[in-house]
């Protein structure tokens, strides 16, 4: 299945994608102190280094999936906590801009746990009604990466969603 990835940083996240055996044809980081490692790991990826809010979705490839981590600065506990009012958590609707356009069979975002606070709370709410009001069944849950195999005890929220055409979800579940 082929991926598509925004928010890609060094590529930890597609790097397990890869792994388990997904092909990510595609990736946007706009960040260029990252571009040489991003380079380096995946070679055989095409990196896109422009803004997302640059990107038109029709330049975006055809994809089985979308993958991203949008900034996490606005919705740290140890950052602004500005959450949605910060241009940084709004990424998060360029992402959907882009999701809602070209409609792959699935998407997983995640960022951090940060987004659980009670300052943010009617934000996350909008952010998966979003989610589905763009047509996908939502499991949203907030996990520890070392529970995965990956070497750091880093707790996030991930969004994995379906397109609704699929039938994939009997129900979809918002456990946090």
């Amino acid at each position: 299945m082929k991926i598509v990835s925004f928010f890609a940083g060094a590529g930890g996240l597609d790097l397990g994608f890869e792994k388990a055996g997904f092909d990510v044809v595609w990736a946007n980081e706009y960040d260029k102190e990252i571009w040489e490692t991003y380079k380096q790991n995946h070679k055989k990826t095409i990196l896109d280094t422009r803004n997302i809010i640059d990107i038109p979705s029709s330049e975006v490839p055809d994809c089985d999936g979308i993958i991203g981590g949008p900034p996490c600065q606005s919705w740290s506990e140890a950052g602004s906590k500005k959450g949605i009012a910060d241009k940084r958590g709004q990424l998060f609707y360029e992402f959907m801009r882009i999701l809602a356009d070209k409609k792959p069979k699935f998407f997983l975002a995640e960022n951090v746990s940060g987004m659980l606070l009670p300052a943010h709370k009617e934000a996350l709410a909008n952010i998966k009604q979003m989610f589905t009001d763009i047509g996908y069944d939502l499991s949203f849950q907030l996990l520890n990466v070392s529970d995965y195999g990956v070497p750091q005890d880093r707790k996030r929220v991930f969004f994995i969603g379906y397109r609704k055409d699929l039938s994939l979800f009997s129900q979809s579940s918002n456990a946090a």
